[in-house]
């Protein structure tokens, strides 16, 4: 797969990898007290969460809000590359940890 490069952020170093229109990031605890670092010192190495896409961060927030779903980040913030992320809980998502992505 081709290198992406994309920005460190949060407390990890991230490699990105394309697959398609999709986008592969490994990330690396920078330091152990990082989100990243924290999530591998308690679970191991996997999968952190998934990342979708959307057009309107906001209304897709008030979507999962009206649908009963926890959120993590209750607004946009900005997270890797500029972009405007918030988190969904897992607690209502599966067990896995979602992030949405405004494009």
């Amino acid at each position: 797969m081709p290198v992406v490069p994309l920005d460190d952020a949060d407390g990890a170093r991230i490699a990105g990898l394309a697959a398609g229109e999709a986008l592969v990031e490994l990330l690396e605890p920078a330091m152990d007290e990082s989100p990243i670092g924290k999530f591998i010192a308690k679970r191991g190495p996997g999968i952190h969460h998934v990342c979708f896409v959307v057009d309107d961060l906001a209304a897709a927030l008030g979507r999962c809000r009206a649908a009963g779903i926890r959120l993590i980040d209750e607004h946009p913030r900005l997270g890797a590359e500029g972009k405007q992320i918030a988190f969904l809980h897992p607690s209502s998502t599966g067990g896995v940890l979602i992030e949405l992505m405004e494009a």
